[in-house]
């Protein structure tokens, strides 16, 4: 079992025989059956008037950012956003695009006070804020529908636009039991990665008006994502939405069973009331030899990462019995 993170789920058997069989063409003349259902099918189901296909979520955030932003101009996000903090400096270093991080509230918010002054005036001395990008789920947070409605009136306000990086927003849709619609909803634009906890091999979504697609399709090019017979992939990325989204009520079952048995252990501390989604932060013990925790497990065929807090993802491939037997191995080696 790995709990590294969601993006190690192996593909179902319906998505093996699905690429297997899939109509392809070539996606950058516009000639892939399967991309184009897959793009057009997204765009409706989401509440946007088209999408993109890409390679993975960092090259849908990255094409988000230079189609709504030019050379010079600035974005705001959080300082644990993906796209500031885990993404290589992308939007800077390909984008030209300054990003202006505001540190994340305890929730995963951003306060609408801190944001109002970190946006420029329109002086030559200054980038030119466009954008405010928000991240939902948030280090596995789920950023409230009042929140987002808010931060809709917040860029309306200020004339910026709206983007979401949403990797894992069907973990958000499942917890709060509404349609991806709800969220979609106040949103310029969005991603959405098919790879984590829906399981497609590769892929991500970019969605947004049809001329933005437009723009964003060609920044691709350019990146060096124009993809041939991409139907192999995108008829993955389909069943991905279509069938696993179910999957994810699970993970996040899981995950308290994970959080609250890891809480029971003296070397852990943590509050499973405020794991919302897939995604399980635990304090250890300092005196615990992460390293060589690391190592034992590994031993007995579980995977996990060194940082404190340590960070747990729960996915399609560790089902309960998986989790029990996880706590029941740990519990003698932290002892």
């Amino acid at each position: 079992m790995d709990f590294r993170s969601d993006t190690v789920t192996h593909p179902t058997q319906a998505m093996r025989q699905a690429m297997a069989t899939a109509a392809v063409g070539d996606d950058v003349y516009g000639d892939d059956p399967t991309v184009n259902d897959l793009q057009i099918w997204a765009a409706q189901q989401h509440g946007f008037e088209a999408a993109l296909f890409v390679t993975s979520g960092t090259q849908a955030n990255l094409l988000g950012l230079m189609a709504h932003c030019q050379r010079g101009d600035e974005y705001l996000c959080g300082q644990q956003a993906h796209n500031y903090k885990f993404e290589g400096g992308g939007a800077a270093v390909l984008g030209s695009i300054q990003p202006q991080p505001i540190e994340n509230e305890p929730d995963g918010t951003l306060c609408f006070k801190k944001l109002e002054r970190a946006i420029k005036p329109d002086d030559a001395h200054f980038a030119q804020t466009k954008l405010l990008s928000l991240e939902n789920t948030i280090n596995g947070k789920i950023l409230p529908l009042d929140y987002l409605k808010q931060a809709r009136e917040f860029t309306h306000k200020h004339d910026l636009k709206l983007h979401l990086d949403g990797a894992r927003v069907y973990n958000a849709v499942v917890a709060l039991d509404v349609d991806v619609k709800e969220i979609a909803q106040y949103f310029d634009s969005m991603t959405v990665c098919l790879s984590k906890g829906l399981a497609a091999p590769v892929g991500s979504l970019l969605l947004g008006t049809k001329e933005f697609i437009s723009r964003a399709r060609r920044i691709r090019k350019m990146l060096g994502g124009g993809m041939r017979q991409a139907g192999i992939l995108a008829a993955a990325g389909k069943l991905a939405l279509t069938e696993q989204v179910s999957q994810l009520k699970v993970d996040h079952e899981n995950a308290q069973i994970l959080a609250k048995g890891l809480n029971a252990l003296d070397a852990f501390s943590l509050k499973p009331e405020l794991v919302h989604t897939n995604i399980v932060f635990a304090k250890i013990d300092d005196n615990i030899d992460q390293a060589a925790l690391k190592q034992s497990l590994q031993q007995q065929g579980i995977t996990i990462s060194c940082s404190q807090p340590m960070r747990f993802v729960l996915h399609k491939d560790i089902n309960r019995q998986d989790v029990e037997r996880f706590l029941q191995v740990l519990a003698p080696l932290v002892a």
